[in-house]
């Protein structure tokens, strides 16, 4: 077998796919193993599974993520993970065609934005480009001025996202999800002096005065817009 890119009889790859569906999961198996020699494939079913698989592994090469499966929560899934592994370049899968949508993942840190009606060619090719370095989204995806483009999230705001650690995007996912101080504390197991800190420092590192802006500001990852 001759392997493609990196995937090199040197070195294996390994390439995490979350995705709720198991036919999903083994179609997309299928490619990447049919495109690149010794690969080595994790599924899980979650978002939990795959930075469960992220914090298991010393090296990922690519995390394919379904953009619609438990835990991701619109975009959030994608931002927190780009910000707890900045390194690991992601793939998002959906059955979504929506270019905004599209253009919007790579906003948040994407390396690709893949349908999953595409042949299993293009899949794999896709693929390809992301363990190359480049990114790659589908044609519909270029040139697509509209409503929808309009509510796509500013890169200044992605950018910001990425500076928060793990805790602290945590800590804006329950605000945006409406949690007072003190119930933030208790999901999270630390005090409120705590979760007070991590507050101002969201307010800081996003660049916004207030709880009520940054949960604002938080409602972009929704998948439909602010």
């Amino acid at each position: 077998m001759t392997g493609t890119g990196k995937a090199g009889a040197e070195a294996a790859l390994t390439i995490i796919i979350a995705d709720d569906h198991p036919l999903v999961r083994e179609a997309l198996s299928q490619a990447l193993r049919q495109a690149l020699a010794g690969v080595s494939v994790i599924g899980t079913g979650d978002l939990a599974g795959a930075r469960a698989a992220l914090d298991g592994q010393d090296n990922v090469d690519l995390l394919i993520l379904d953009l619609d499966m438990p835990g991701m929560d619109g975009f959030a899934g994608l931002a927190a993970v780009r910000a707890s592994h900045p390194a690991v370049p992601v793939a998002m899968v959906s059955s979504t065609r929506d270019p905004a949508v599209m253009r919007r993942a790579i906003e948040f840190g994407a390396a690709a934005f893949v349908p999953k009606s595409a042949p299993l060619e293009t899949i794999a090719s896709a693929l390809q480009a992301v363990l190359d370095g480049e990114v790659w989204l589908p044609p519909e995806a270029d040139g697509a001025d509209g409503a929808g483009a309009a509510d796509a999230v500013p890169g200044d705001f992605a950018r910001r996202v990425s500076e928060l650690t793990p805790q602290q995007f945590r800590v804006l996912t329950l605000l945006s999800k409406g949690k007072l101080n003190k119930q933030i504390a208790h999901e999270l197991s630390v005090g409120e002096a705590t979760v007070k800190a991590h507050v101002t420092a969201i307010l800081k590192k996003l660049g916004v005065r207030s709880r009520t802006q940054a949960v604002i500001a938080a409602r972009h990852f929704a998948i439909d817009g602010p």
